[in-house]
């Protein structure tokens, strides 16, 4: 339990690090490019979203990253997750 706390919270440390650094408009091509391929945008602003913190919003992104075999960089999932976090999530 303490374990998996301590991990949430460097997660999050990391996450909110990256923000900063983050490239938006790289994010949103990225999206545009990739993510509506599979869904629109209603798989981010519908009531029962997968996605409820940050850190889980990076964990999506790198599983959908994954499972779609891109080979991103990790820069890359920052600025999805960011331009995700921005656009749709606005978590702090």
């Amino acid at each position: 339990m303490k374990m998996t706390i301590l991990t949430a919270s460097l997660i999050s440390l990391f996450a909110g690090a990256n923000t900063m650094a983050a490239d938006v408009q790289r994010g949103h091509e990225l999206v545009s490019t990739h993510c509506v391929n599979c869904h629109g945008s209603e798989v981010y602003t519908r009531p029962d979203r997968r996605v409820t913190s940050l850190p889980g919003l990076y964990k999506q992104v790198r599983f959908c990253e994954q499972n779609l075999g891109l080979t991103w960089f990790d820069e890359d999932i920052d600025n999805t997750a960011t331009y995700l976090n921005q656009e749709y999530y606005k978590f702090e």
